[in-house]
């Protein structure tokens, strides 16, 4: 099967090629070439023509997700099918978010519905991740879904991660400052800065200020320091 059929013959057509599929999707899904043509039915062809094929993941979203190709046919179901089609899948997802977002590829997925899904969507995948977001934007795949809670969360949603950064932690520490200088987390911080409203960077300054010379000592630390310069306009040390 050609994987550009799909947007030249007729639906009858498709239909019959479709159907031809049956029993075998989840094969295709995990072939190199084969789930390019899965990718195709679920753009181009009704829904109601290619409803076994979404149906055939129900149960096996964790696994396709965490699957190099499998992963991009989940993020065209999330785009093309319908919500009725999507909501067993999108159920899938939030239950799974936690390991999902330390998955080289189920990281991508999450981002998906944060970037592109309902807003009740984006708000279940922020409450399921709710007490991590410190962990998670240390770790190098879970980092960008927190980048992306950060600029797509309303604003109640974008505070609640400004206050588990600021929380005071049982050893002492400051996560604060523990995420300016590593390598993955500063970029939360950066964006963090970028979007929140004016009265809560300040307090966010506010917090950086007495870090700003140990900050000046480590690579990742620096970068903090370049963005707050370009967002105040003018040197802090």
């Amino acid at each position: 099967i050609n994987a550009e059929y799909g947007e030249v013959i007729s639906v009858e057509q498709q239909g019959r090629i479709v159907q031809e599929l049956e029993g075998n999707v989840m094969r295709c899904v995990k072939d190199q070439n084969g789930n390019h043509v899965i990718q195709k039915c679920i753009e181009c062809v009704p829904p109601q023509l290619s409803h076994f094929v979404v149906q055939s993941f129900i149960g096996q979203v964790y696994t396709l997700s965490t699957h190099p190709y499998g992963c991009r046919v989940i993020q065209r179901i999330l785009e093309y099918c319908t919500d009725e089609q999507t909501a067993p899948i999108l159920n899938e997802l939030i239950s799974s978010t936690n390991s999902l977002v330390q998955d080289q590829y189920g990281n991508y997925v999450i981002q998906h519905v944060l970037e592109y899904g309902k807003p009740s969507h984006k708000s279940a995948i922020i409450q399921t991740m709710r007490a991590q977001f410190v962990p998670l934007s240390q770790h190098k795949f879970a980092s960008n879904v927190v980048e992306k809670c950060v600029q797509y969360g309303d604003e109640k949603e974008k505070l609640i991660i400004v206050e588990e950064v600021l929380a005071p932690r049982a050893d002492g520490y400051s996560s604060l400052y523990i995420m300016m200088k590593d390598q993955y987390a500063n970029y939360v911080i950066q964006r963090l800065l970028e979007v929140v409203d004016n009265e809560t960077r300040d307090l966010l300054l506010t917090k950086i200020k007495p870090h700003l010379p140990a900050l000046k000592k480590y690579t990742y630390g620096k970068h903090i320091i370049a963005r707050i310069e370009k967002l105040i306009g003018s040197k802090i040390v």
